[in-house]
């Protein structure tokens, strides 16, 4: 679960780490109140649930509060495309109204999940901003990675000597101590798979500041966290992904041409993989779970033709605790409802399997049966690319 920048540093703060003063602004007329708090030489920075707005002009620097009011005009309304929100990009919604800083050195901090280990990490580098992707990439003998015991936690003396190897002594070096024990306690209480600060910075006047921060907290504890949902901004998410968490599905859009329905996480990366080997393109991610009733099954296909990207339907199901008939009967279900009349291959195995493709052979479907994994999806791209109706 995503959370807006303004978010995220509120939350950082509460946990002892300094952020500079701001105010959120709805309008432009918002905007331009906050800027005159802000002394009127001010930072304007978009709101959306991607990274990479400074190289796609959602961050920008105001003069005045008159220009601020200007600057954001320009931006409400606006969909900003970055690498990470594909080509359609986000809808500027909120913006961001912050005090500039005299800014001496950045950083980037961040601690996340190292998924191979199964363990938190302490990420740090001397060298932050906008292009720590690149630093990664062309020189990362400069990123410090620590891996942080479980039982033990995070240890003054291990924050320490990252914050000496990216080059912070004296007082400097204390403060950053505080702060990656703050950010690994926040972590921790919050139930977050990143807490990013980037960029950290040492002003001017030597203190340390959270300049832009990130959080996506763990969707598998947020029912601890009541109070995470009212962070929301659904104005930031895909409908059809909005659709799919109120029946409890796991859906993500992805920008290909066959929508796919499978049951596991595992057995939907390996779909799309196939299906990709075999000339297709998936148009979403959807694993409607081991033990989805026929109401689940017919909403998870309807969704999938709700996507105006569709052209064709990809089924794959491994029937253990999951009957490969009640599978069948939503699709059918689905199907008959919204009149689709697209190509559709299923590939079913497992518990009443044989029951499950007599119903679909006798459905009126537009239907093929794959006899197995690789031959369903050649199947479906071969009636896509015949254009099949």
């Amino acid at each position: 679960m995503n959370i807006h920048e303004y978010q995220a540093k509120e939350i950082l703060n509460s946990f002892g780490i300094a952020i500079p003063r701001s105010r959120v602004a709805l309008t432009a007329d918002q905007v331009e109140r906050a800027a005159k708090e802000m002394g009127g030489h001010c930072v304007i920075k978009a709101q959306i649930y991607a990274g990479g707005r400074g190289k796609a002009g959602g961050v920008k620097a105001a003069k005045n509060p008159e220009e601020a009011c200007e600057i954001a005009k320009t931006l409400f309304g606006k969909n900003l495309v970055t690498r990470q929100t594909g080509p359609e990009g986000l809808k500027v919604r909120r913006i961001l109204v912050e005090e500039t800083v005299e800014i001496e050195r950045e950083f980037y901090i961040s601690i996340t999940l190292d998924r191979q280990k199964s363990r938190y990490c302490l990420i740090a580098s001397a060298e932050g901003g906008m292009d720590i992707e690149e630093v990664a990439r062309t020189a990362p003998h400069k990123i410090h990675l620590l891996t942080i015991d479980p039982f033990t936690g995070l240890r003054p003396y291990q924050a320490r000597t990252v914050a000496l190897a990216i080059g912070l002594g004296g007082v400097l070096c204390e403060d950053c101590v505080e702060l990656m024990l703050n950010l690994y306690r926040c972590s921790q209480e919050k139930d977050c798979s990143l807490v990013e600060i980037n960029p950290l910075v040492v002003t001017k006047a030597g203190w340390l500041l959270a300049m832009d921060a990130k959080i996506t907290f763990d969707d598998n504890a947020i029912y601890r966290h009541r109070e995470y949902p009212d962070l929301v901004d659904y104005s930031q998410l895909n409908p059809l992904e909005i659709t799919a968490g109120k029946y409890d599905l796991s859906y993500i859009k992805l920008s290909g041409n066959i929508g796919c329905m499978v049951n596991g996480a595992g057995l939907a990366m390996a779909t799309m993989d196939v299906l990709k080997e075999s000339g297709g393109e998936p148009a979403n991610f959807l694993d409607v779970g081991g033990g989805a009733s026929r109401e689940k099954v017919a909403e998870a296909f309807k969704i999938i033709l709700e996507d105006c990207d569709v052209r064709a339907v990809f089924v794959n199901i491994f029937g253990g605790i999951m009957r490969c008939d009640i599978i069948a009967q939503g699709i059918i279900e689905a199907a008959l409802n919204v009149n689709c009349s697209l190509p559709i291959v299923v590939r079913m195995d497992g518990n009443r399997v044989e029951e499950g493709k007599q119903l679909l052979r006798e459905s009126g479907l537009n239907v093929q049966i794959g006899d197995n994994m690789g031959d369903g999806a050649r199947k479906i791209v071969t009636m896509l690319n015949q254009g099949v109706d």
